[in-house]
């Protein structure tokens, strides 16, 4: 397995929200993305996976934009994005696979914060 030091790989993520387009960065409120080592296996059945086979590299867990409509949503607890740190570092080969894979996870559940599905995002 590919090793990268907890705060390395904080970093990484860090990198990734970095790059994405100032209009969506811009429209990113109220959440909060944090690095776990692995998910549980009730995030993983959450999705519809089995985590005797499957995992995941990220999971937002939130309302998204979409559904939130015009009606306040100040005051509540942010919503999470997660992205897990030893699947990611099971999956990838070098350096330069975990770090667009990181990017393209972070992508991904952003994605989900704007209310986009599977079936839109990569």
């Amino acid at each position: 397995m590919l090793r990268m030091s907890r705060e390395e790989f904080e970093r990484v993520v860090a990198r990734a929200l970095d790059r994405l387009p100032e209009r969506l960065a811009t429209l990113l409120e109220n959440v909060a993305v944090v690095v776990e080592d692995e998910p549980t296996d009730e995030d993983i059945l959450d999705v519809g996976l089995d985590p005797e086979t499957d995992t995941l590299f990220g999971l937002y867990q939130g309302v998204s934009l979409e559904e939130r409509g015009l009606g306040s949503y100040g005051g509540a607890l942010p919503d999470r994005i997660v992205i897990y740190r030893l699947p990611l570092l099971a999956a990838c080969e070098d350096r330069a696979e975990l770090v667009r894979e990181i990017h393209d996870t972070v992508v991904h559940e952003v994605g989900h914060y704007f209310g986009l599905g599977e079936d839109a995002l990569p």
